[in-house]
């Protein structure tokens, strides 16, 4: 494994106001007009441009930037092109690398995306969620259908090559009739990359406050399930590969960002919040931006234990199960040993006799749909396995 991660995340924690479901660490700025102007946005710059210059510089240029939040489309373009440039000079950037970008509807003109795309963004990932504007209240997102049409005019108009799109199913008062109804319209946009979430109810969010899991109005297991399989039906029918658990790409646009993920990859995690994984260490930045402004001022210190071995094996297994072709037994046996291949194959016998594991090709991978839909119960059974 390379030890200088060749991908970087930079979080970008500004929002307009929080959606009820969202535990990231962000800083709400409000719906004033000016807000990308905003002292605290020009601060925050400043201080992740100084975490970048403190990070310890690569072998190689970057392949994968991505600007997450958050809402990176808060950001003026001038703010955006100074981290992309700082990024540049300390780091280097490959000429082929994935520039992704997260935004919102609502949160950019067609100048600011013309903009953002000049700079040298080549990628886009547009927040939807819901296509129902009643779902879109539910959420406490900040933006209107008419918006969600808006930013996808815009994107068209800019002629923007490679773009994603973000549905959530499982959201409170959800029908199947409305998934389907936004998946149709999906379909219709036809962009190159389509995400779809089930909703996670997390404590100190305000749906944590508001809802039980498995309790009305939230859909039962069993709905969500079928929109599960809804989604994996309609888009693959459509020419999308179903490449991980909650996302679908045509031919050639699977996230590359993301890969570095699945695949166990290290990385770069810049900016309040933001997760690391360098040097066989996983380091959380702080979730606040006085924390994290102190951290930075303080010289960026990285101060955790390496990964253990088991900590790789079960992290390989949890994240490259997520993946279409799951992980490669003659790789697992390099990095782990051939015993503990057989451990796992062992461990897991119960799930290929149900048809939720399979192999293929040598490659271990969860079934498309049912063994995707309860990877939670094969994940927890080797973690149990492995950790006992």
């Amino acid at each position: 494994m390379t030890q200088f991660p060749l991908a970087a995340y930079l979080h970008i924690p500004f929002c307009k106001r929080r959606c009820y479901y969202c535990d990231f660490p962000i800083s709400v700025l409000g719906d004033k007009p000016n807000n990308k102007n905003s002292p605290s946005v020009e601060e925050y710059v400043t201080v992740l441009c100084q975490e970048i210059k403190l990070t310890p510089v690569p072998e190689k240029p970057l392949e994968t930037v991505f600007f997450g939040g958050g809402t990176p489309s808060l950001l003026p373009v001038h703010q955006l092109e100074r981290i992309l440039s700082t990024i540049t000079q300390h780091f280097g950037i490959s000429s082929t690398a994935e520039i992704s970008m997260e935004i919102d509807p609502a949160t950019f003109t067609l100048p600011e995306l013309k903009g953002y795309e000049n700079i040298g963004i080549n990628r886009f990932s547009l927040g939807v969620q819901a296509f129902q504007p009643e779902l879109l209240e539910i959420c406490g997102r900040s933006h209107s259908l008419k918006d969600i049409f808006s930013a996808i005019d815009f994107i068209h108009q800019v002629g923007i090559s490679n773009f994603s799109l973000d549905l959530i199913s499982g959201l409170p008062n959800q029908t199947l009739e409305q998934w389907q109804d936004s998946l149709e319209k999906v379909k219709q946009i036809a962009p190159n990359h389509i995400s779809c979430y089930d909703l996670v109810i997390e404590p100190v969010t305000a749906f944590g406050r508001k809802y039980q899991p498995g309790e009305k109005p939230l859909p039962t297991d069993e709905l969500t399930a079928q929109m599960y399989k809804m989604a994996q039906n309609m888009l693959t029918s459509s020419g999308y590969q179903h490449y991980e658990i909650s996302n679908y790409a045509q031919p050639g646009y699977q996230c590359r960002h993301n890969r570095v993920y699945w695949e166990n990859k290290p990385y770069y995690g810049l900016g309040m919040g933001a997760a690391s994984y360098v040097f066989s260490q996983r380091f959380t930045r702080p979730r606040t931006r006085r924390e994290y402004y102190a951290w930075v001022e303080s010289g960026c210190k990285i101060d955790v234990p390496e990964n253990t071995v088991n900590d790789n094996l079960l992290d390989t297994l949890m994240l490259g199960l997520r993946l279409a072709e799951g992980l490669s037994l003659s790789h697992l046996s390099q990095q782990f040993g051939e015993e503990t291949v057989k451990e796992i194959l062992t461990c897991l016998q119960p799930y290929f006799n149900q048809g939720w594991v399979e192999l293929n090709n040598e490659n271990l991978r969860l079934s498309d749909p049912d063994g995707f839909l309860f990877s939670n119960t094969v994940l927890a059974r080797l973690f149990q396995w492995f950790e006992a």
